[in-house]
Parts: C-alpha cells; sequence; structure tokens
C-alpha cells in the first residue's frame, strides 16, 4: 500500500510514470543480461564435458607414457632430466564478458637447461615423449580449472541478476504503480471537490446569495 506520505501532485506523478519507465527498462535489460549468461554458461558446460572426457584420456597416456620411459631408462635418468627443466608459472588476466570479470590463465615457463635442440638430441625418445604426454596433461588441467572458475562466475551472477530482475519486476514496479494509482485518485478527488464547490459558488452567485 503507498504511503500516505507521497505528496498528491501532478509533478509527483510525472516523476513516477517515469521511474516507472525507467525500471522496465531496466528490467528488459537485466533480462536480456541473464538469456545471455545462460547462453555463455550452457556454452561452457559444453565445453567442459568434453574436456573432462580428454583429460581421463591424457591422465591414462601420460601415466603409461611414463610407465615406458622407467623401463627404458630408469628411473635416475627421468630424475637427472627433470632437475634440468625448468619450472611453470600461471599467470592471471582478467576477461570481461557481460560485466562479469572472469580470469584467463596462461602458462610461462621458466629459462631451462633443458631446451628443445637438447631434448631433440640427447633425451631417450621414450622420456621426451612422456615430457609431452606430461606439457599436454598440465595444460589441459588449466583449461578445465579456467573454465570450471568461469562457470562459477557466471553461475553467481546469473543468480545475483535473477534476483534483481525478480526485485524490479516483483517490488519495485508493483510499489510505484500503486503509488501512482493513489496520486491519480486523489487528484481526481481534489478535482471532483473543486469541481463541486465551483458549482455552489456559481449557484450562490446566479441565485444572489452572494453579496
Amino acid at each position: 500500500m503507498p504511503s500516505m506520505e507521497i505528496r498528491p501532485t501532478r509533478i509527483e506523478l510525472i516523476k513516477l510514470r517515469r521511474r516507472i519507465k525507467l525500471s522496465k527498462r531496466g528490467l528488459d535489460l537485466l533480462k536480456m543480461k541473464r538469456s545471455a549468461l545462460v547462453m555463455e554458461f550452457l556454452k561452457l558446460a559444453a565445453e567442459i564435458r568434453g574436456l573432462r572426457e580428454n583429460l581421463r584420456k591424457d591422465v591414462e597416456e601420460a601415466l603409461n607414457s611414463m610407465v615406458n620411459a622407467e623401463i627404458a631408462s630408469g628411473m635416475m635418468t627421468i630424475e637427472r632430466i627433470a632437475y634440468m627443466s625448468g619450472e611453470s608459472n600461471v599467470g592471471i588476466k582478467p576477461k570481461n564478458v557481460m560485466g562479469v570479470r572472469i580470469p584467463v590463465l596462461n602458462i610461462d615457463y621458466e629459462k631451462a637447461v633443458l631446451s628443445e635442440q637438447y631434448r631433440a638430441l640427447s633425451v631417450p625418445i621414450p622420456v621426451d615423449e612422456a615430457i609431452s604426454k606430461f606439457e599436454k596433461l598440465f595444460r589441459s588441467l588449466i583449461n578445465v580449472a579456467e573454465k570450471e572458475n568461469s562457470m562459477r562466475r557466471l553461475l553467481h551472477e546469473i543468480d545475483r541478476t535473477k534476483r534483481r530482475s525478480n526485485a524490479i519486476e516483483n517490488i519495485l514496479i508493483p510499489n510505484l504503480n500503486a503509488q501512482a494509482k493513489y496520486i491519480r485518485m486523489r487528484l481526481d478527488e481534489m478535482e471532483r471537490d473543486t469541481f463541486t464547490t465551483l458549482k455552489i459558488v456559481k449557484k450562490k452567485i446566479t441565485s444572489g446569495d452572494i453579496d
């Protein structure tokens, strides 16, 4: 129910109608944003399903390659080559998707003794294959982690957008409409009262009751 403290004036009614119009426009934009976010979420969900299936295959291949490398070259050789490898760092850069800041992960490899040329010339083939398989697995894990994090952020924004649109549609706009209706009714009453008063005054003037 509208507050009785609302000033029943035409200016106030015009302001309320403008607020209603802006609220409806904002509601439409929020619904469009939510639809776009849902589409992006579903797209990511489909990508992740495929990536997880490939990830199982990558894990299996990496572990098998490690077994083959150990059999062919021995653990001592594998550990020696591992010490020659550089460490990898994961960097984060934000990306904006419909107002949602989504982290994009990128891998930076430090300079190492084990260069591409050295691997090609000196590293046994089974060990080199194991290195390649684990590098592929690492990239796949980073890719899945990035997309799962993006999904969580999108889901949070979808829920937040839904709550905002529901508040505007079910609370704000009905309240503004009720206030506008109250002012319109009060203005109509005031017009009727004024009209009645004028009729009485006119009648008294006509009958000569007013000096």
